[in-house]
C-alpha cells in the first residue's frame, strides 16, 4: 500500500491486548516517516504490525515527534532510535533531560506502578543527547516536504507539544480521551504537572488553528471543532470540582477515588456501556484523581490560607496526595 505525503494514518498499539485505546499517527514527509508518539515498549510489536499493514517498516522511520515523555507516549522512543540508526526524536525542551537520562522518570514510574513496571510498558531506554531536536514550541521544522508547527500546549504536562502539519493537529492529551464517536472528551489528570490555567491556555490556542483534523492518542481521528473543546472544558471543569468539593468536605483519600471513580465511569456508561472498560486502560480514573488533588494542594499552598475551609483543604489535599504515594 505505502503511505503517500500529506496523508495520516492511525495505528492502533493494542494496549495491554485492548484495542482503541493507545495510538500512534504515521505520515510521510518526503524524507521518510514521521511517527507521533510511539507508545510503550511494550506495544513496539504492534506498532511494527501496523506499518506493515501500510506497506511500511520501522526501518522507515525518521522523524519521532513526541507530544510529551509519558510512557505511554514515549516509552518506546530509545528502543526504536536503537533499532533505527537514521531516526531522530523531537521533545519539547523540559522534557528532553528525561529522555537523555531516564533514571528517574523510571524510578518515579516504578513507585507508582511496581512489579507491572515490565508488563505494562517495557524498557524505556535512554535517548542519545544528539539524537534529539529540541523544541520550545512555535517553531517552524521542514522535514522533507512538510511543514510541521510545533505549539508549546501545557496543562496535562509542562512539556506538551501539539503538532500543526496542515489540514491535521496531533494534540496528544491535551486534547483530552475521546475513545469514540459517543464519547464526550476527557481531561486525563495523573500527577504531577495538572495546571487547569494552563490547560485552558493551551485550549484556546488549538481550538483557533486552521486544521481539519484532530488526532488523539487515546483515540483517533476527529474533526476540528469548537463542540469538542467545549465538552472537554465542561469536564474537566466538572471533575475539578468534583474533587475539590470532596476535599472540603473532609472525604477520606480512598472514598474521595471511589466516588469520583463512580461518577466518572456512570457518565461514561451512559455514553456507551463498553466505554468504561476501555477508558480505565487509556486513565485509570484513581490518577486523574492524584493529580486534580496535587493541583488543589497547590493552589491552597499558594496562596495562603483564608478561614476555615481553606485550611481543611490544604490539609486534606496533603494527606490525600501522602496517602497515593
Amino acid at each position: 500500500m505505502g503511505l503517500s505525503v500529506g496523508t495520516v494514518q492511525t495505528v492502533d498499539l493494542h494496549f495491554q491486548g485492548t484495542p482503541g485505546v493507545v495510538a500512534s499517527a504515521v505520515f510521510e514527509t518526503g524524507d521518510g516517516l514521521a511517527l507521533v508518539d510511539t507508545g510503550p515498549s511494550s506495544t513496539l510489536p504492534a506498532l511494527a504490525a501496523g506499518l506493515a499493514a501500510l506497506g511500511a517498516r520501522l526501518d522507515d522511520v525518521r522523524h519521532v515527534l513526541l507530544t510529551h515523555i509519558h510512557l505511554d507516549h514515549a516509552g518506546a522512543a530509545g528502543t526504536l532510535l536503537a533499532r533505527v540508526p537514521g531516526a531522530r526524536v523531537y521533545v519539547q525542551t523540559r522534557g528532553a533531560a528525561h529522555l537523555s537520562r531516564p533514571e528517574r522518570l523510571v524510578a518515579s514510574a516504578t513507585q507508582i506502578y511496581g512489579d507491572s513496571m515490565e508488563s505494562l510498558w517495557g524498557e524505556f531506554l535512554p535517548v542519545p543527547a544528539e539524537r534529539l531536536t529540541v523544541l520550545a514550541g512555535g517553531e517552524t521544522l521542514r522535514l522533507g516536504q512538510t511543514d510541521v508547527l510545533p505549539l508549546y500546549t501545557p496543562g496535562h504536562a509542562v512539556h506538551h507539544l501539539a503538532y500543526h502539519v496542515g489540514d491535521d493537529l496531533f494534540v496528544g492529551d491535551v486534547g483530552g480521551i475521546r475513545l469514540d464517536e459517543r464519547q464526550s472528551p476527557r481531561a486525563p489528570t495523573p500527577p504531577p504537572d495538572i495546571d487547569l490555567e494552563a490547560w485552558r491556555a493551551s485550549i484556546a490556542l488549538l481550538r483557533e488553528v486552521d486544521a481539519r483534523t484532530l488526532h488523539l492518542a487515546h483515540f483517533g481521528a476527529y474533526a476540528q471543532a469548537g463542540a469538542h473543546w467545549d465538552a472537554l472544558l465542561a469536564n474537566l471543569h466538572t471533575d475539578a470540582q468534583r474533587i475539590q468539593a470532596g476535599l472540603l468536605a473532609g472525604q477520606e483519600p480512598q472514598a474521595l477515588s471511589d466516588a469520583f471513580t463512580a461518577a466518572l465511569l456512570a457518565e461514561l456508561h451512559s455514553e456507551s456501556p463498553d466505554l468504561p472498560a476501555r477508558y480505565e486502560f487509556a486513565c485509570p480514573p484513581w490518577m486523574s484523581v492524584q493529580g486534580l488533588v496535587r493541583y488543589w494542594q497547590r493552589q491552597a499552598a499558594r496562596a495562603p490560607a483564608s478561614g476555615q475551609e481553606s485550611a481543611q483543604a490544604e490539609s486534606t489535599a496533603a494527606e490525600s496526595t501522602q496517602a497515593a504515594r
